[in-house]
């Protein structure tokens, strides 16, 4: 997901949004010790949604 769709969010949503991913990536690495995984790239796509998710979190509120 692109920085800017973050952006747009309320501080509520990132907040839902960051657990989300912090979810899926725990699932993500519980498929790979399992060997069920069958998308090897997929844990590294999340762990940088969360990174941008972050970034926008630490940005604050923007002002236009």
């Amino acid at each position: 997901m692109k920085a800017q769709h973050y952006r747009e969010m309320s501080p509520d949503e990132l907040e839902s949004k960051l657990e989300e991913l912090q979810r899926h990536l725990f699932d993500l690495h519980s498929q790979a010790v399992t060997e069920k995984l069958e998308n090897s790239k997929a844990a590294t796509n999340v762990k940088r949604d969360i990174a941008r998710l972050k970034t926008v979190m630490r940005e604050g509120p923007q002002t236009q």
